[in-house]
């Protein structure tokens, strides 16, 4: 895993330099651009809304008045703030219409409060407006204007109106500005613009943030970026300033509408309670009514007395009744009877039938001594007489005198329940207008009340609005943001150039290491040669590698073998001659074959030249045959092949060598021919066909490749 890792960051190793130098080109550039970047200024301003349940004291006059006005909700007063109406309001205060630049080379800058002239325009028609309008001053007494759509050039005198086609421009010298600032310069070229409200108001908006602070605080900012800081910050605070006083404004003239509606109100709620107070009092008059309640209670009153009395009265009539009829019955044998006075108890009858007993008892006693027809028995019977119908008639009396109490109470009821015939209907009549009489009044009330709220609110100019934090000119620009845009900016340039360094290695596609080999074909690698600097060490290096293939049993006595490459036969060459350097540094007697026609310096005695065209006449057969005669005499026959894409020939070489060393160079040879190698061995069934790679572990920096291309390209 850690060898493939190294093998993905060796491009980006390699290409190292060039990643720098792109950041540190990339930096500069950026910090360059960000020189004639116009800079943008923001400042804030912080608005604590009327919260109406929470606030000084004197804010409860106003919480019933509420009722007329919409709450104050935080989304609804940032509608307010954006609204058009608003804006206008704000820029009627604000001098934004015209914009003075002064003129650069590469960027104009505007001049607000650090303008050396004003600049007025009177205008006719609209055509005039959204034009930029150039300005030369020449002088402090002269002056140029072009227009845009007129080449020709208006001379004009400061403090003098100059006529165009649909206005006059005033240009006057700002004498404050020159007289703080002597060494400021006035001779330049400027331009002017007059803008449109529909312009400046789209300008307004695009540069204007309005949020809260948090859902649930009253709080808003009002932002507003301005490439002038003290721009940015008088608008927001004329803006917030115009929020209040518009506030203060419409709350005032609510106040006054309302104290006017009332005052009709009220008027007219007077004559109706005063209407209602009237039926009412009609009312009682007609019926006799002065407290329908106590009326009530007291006639209610009076008949359960009378209903008390007559149910005594009805007990003693009812005891008199039966006393009579009984005295009736036994009137004959009044003596006899035991009469029962319960209701009939009063002192002058209870003394009468004690004297009636006395003579009943003194008769007896003369009945002793004398006759029933003796005169003092007579006398006493007459007594007894007399006494008993005293008696039977005082009875008779007092039955007609408690029948007639009795009828005459019973009449008093009657006539007393007389009286709530009809109650429920006067007491409903009457709770009716009782009850409209009640809702006029609490109307009338209520009324007045709104009134004594409304004309407080329209005598108090104030407004619970407050501005809490004011804005001020900011001296940092919050745009460009200039560490932020050289960090960004080196970070793509790091990934773009990242990015192209991989596209153009993977585009390449070479062999680089031995893992791409082995990756894709099966053919055995024979040795590996390092990209050698010191070249005392060549010698050195080749004798390793001769010494590898002769333990992998690729070099033997009287073997043929053959060196190819597939591209171009100069990237085996240095190959070739030293592998033979290092068989003879071995005492060995080499055949060479040169085919490929780069071996012109070895030895004539051992060299044979098959790079002539005429060798394609000759057949396989005499051609291995030549070479196997000849390889008699010497040790070892090494073939310098041609590259596989010169033609047909090199693959007759590859098939009568008895070993087959296939150079592949690291940073050379595409790794697609890997897979072109592998199929020519089964095609033609080359035998014991080896790779040889080239420059193993081979990772120049970028620099050195364009160092070694420039080389080349001047030779």
């Amino acid at each position: 895993m850690n060898n493939e890792n190294l093998r993905f960051l060796k491009p980006f190793l390699r290409g190292l330099p060039i990643i720098i130098l792109i950041m540190i080109i990339s930096i500069l550039a950026t910090k360059k651009y960000l020189n004639y970047v116009t800079p943008l200024f923001e400042s804030t301003a912080k608005l604590k809304l009327a919260d109406t349940q929470e606030g000084v004291p004197s804010a409860n006059l106003f919480k019933d008045f509420d009722v007329f006005a919409s709450a104050n909700k935080i989304s609804t007063e940032i509608e307010v703030l954006k609204s058009t109406s608003l804006l206008d309001k704000t820029l009627k205060k604000l001098p934004f219409s015209t914009e003075i630049y002064r003129k650069g080379k590469m960027r104009s800058v505007e001049l607000f409060n650090d303008s050396p002239v004003f600049i007025e325009g009177t205008f006719s028609t609209i055509n005039n407006y959204d034009k930029k309008i150039q300005l030369n001053i020449l002088s402090k007494q002269r002056f140029k204007i072009i227009l845009p759509d007129n080449v020709k050039e208006i001379d004009g005198i400061f403090g003098s109106p100059v006529n165009i086609k649909g206005g006059k421009i005033l240009i006057t010298l700002n004498n404050n500005y020159l007289l703080s600032k002597p060494d400021a310069k006035l001779e330049d070229e400027y331009e002017f613009e007059f803008l449109s409200r529909e312009k400046l108001l789209e300008k307004i908006n695009k540069s204007l943030d309005i949020v809260p602070v948090d859902k649930d605080v009253p709080v808003i900012r009002i932002n507003f970026k301005s490439n002038v800081p003290e721009k940015a910050a008088l608008f927001v605070n004329t803006l917030a300033e115009t929020y209040i006083e518009d506030y203060i404004e419409n709350k005032y003239r609510a106040a006054n509408t309302t104290v006017d509606f009332l005052k009709k109100e009220i008027g007219q709620a007077n004559n109706k309670l005063s209407d209602a107070e009237n039926k009412i009092e009609d009312y009682r008059n007609k019926e006799n009514i002065i407290n329908i309640p106590q009326e009530t209670e007291t006639d209610l009153r009076k008949i359960s007395q009378l209903k008390i009395q007559k149910s005594n009265l009805k007990m003693n009539l009812d005891a008199i009744k039966s006393l009579n009829g009984y005295i009736n019955q036994g009137k004959d044998n009044y003596l006899d009877l035991a009469t029962n006075f319960e209701a009939f108890n009063d002192l002058l009858s209870t003394e009468m039938v004690k004297n009636m007993k006395q003579l009943q008892a003194d008769k007896k006693e003369l009945l002793l001594t004398y006759t029933p027809e003796h005169e003092k028995v007579k006398v006493i019977d007459a007594k007894i007489k007399d006494l008993t119908e005293y008696q039977t008639e005082s009875i008779r009396n007092t039955e007609k005198n408690l029948q007639i109490k009795y009828n005459d109470i019973d009449r008093d009821i009657q006539v007393a329940e007389q009286s709530f015939v009809g109650l429920p209907e006067k007491e409903k009549l009457l709770n009716i207008m009782n009850r409209e009489f009640n809702l006029y009044e609490k109307n009338y009330n209520f009324l007045n009340e709104k009134r004594i709220d409304a004309e407080i609110a329209k005598s108090a100019k104030i407004s619970f609005h407050k501005i809490i934090t004011r804005g001020e000119a900011s001296q940092q620009p919050v745009s460009p943001m200039r560490s932020i845009i050289i960090i960004v900016a080196a970070i793509m340039s790091m990934i773009g150039s990242i990015v192209l360094i991989y596209l153009v290695h993977f585009a390449k596609a070479k062999v680089n290491d031995l893992y791409t080999i082995e990756k894709n074909s099966s053919i055995q690698i024979a040795f590996t040669t390092p990209f050698i600097k010191d070249k005392n060490m060549v010698m050195h290096h080749f004798l390793e590698d001769v010494l590898e293939m002769e333990l992998k049993e690729i070099i033997k006595e009287k073997n043929i073998i053959c060196i190819t490459s597939y591209d171009n036969p100069k990237q085996h060459k240095f190959h070739a001659e030293n592998i033979i350097s290092a068989l003879q540094a071995q005492s060995r007697k080499v055949l060479v074959i040169d085919v490929a026609n780069t071996l012109k310096n070895i030895s004539s005695h051992n060299y044979i030249d098959f790079s002539s065209d005429q060798n394609l006449q000759m057949t396989y057969q005499d051609v291995h045959r030549i070479i196997t005669e000849r390889v008699q005499d010497y040790d070892i026959c090494f073939i310098n092949n041609q590259s596989i894409k010169q033609g047909k020939l090199p693959l007759l070489f590859l098939k009568l060598a008895d070993q087959n060393l296939f150079l592949l160079d690291s940073r050379k040879t595409a790794a697609k021919n890997i897979m072109n190698v592998e199929l020519l061995k089964d095609e033609y069934q080359v035998k014991n066909l080896w790779f040889v790679l080239n420059k193993e572990s081979y990772n120049p920096s970028l620099i050195t490749t364009i160092k070694s291309f420039v080389n080349k390209f001047r030779s």
